[in-house]
């Protein structure tokens, strides 16, 4: 049997550190602008690797990835950088 963790979450209207320790991306869900725009996650900062990129259309829906098995790693912290979108980040 797996252990379970408590997921947190947090909402970024603008790029910023959504997590500022080591942590596991679970899920996202993201809310496009009016033009199309991007969620770029990042291990270490703005300046950090990049780790996975999203993409969104102008004047989408708003919708959810949930990342499968323990989530995607992040060593430093969780740095989203946030082009036309804003964005919810859960974490364990």
């Amino acid at each position: 049997m797996s252990m379970q963790t408590d997921v947190k979450a947090v909402s970024l209207a603008a790029s910023g550190t959504a997590y500022a320790n080591r942590a596991r991306l679970r899920s996202v869900v993201i809310e496009p602008g009016t033009s199309a725009g991007s969620v770029v996650f990042r291990d270490g900062g703005s300046g950090g690797t990049v780790v996975m990129t999203l993409n969104t259309v102008a004047n989408g829906e708003t919708f959810n990835i949930l990342i499968p098995a323990e989530g995607v790693l992040f060593e430093t912290n969780i740095y989203a950088t946030l082009s036309n979108a804003k964005v919810t980040v859960f974490y364990a």
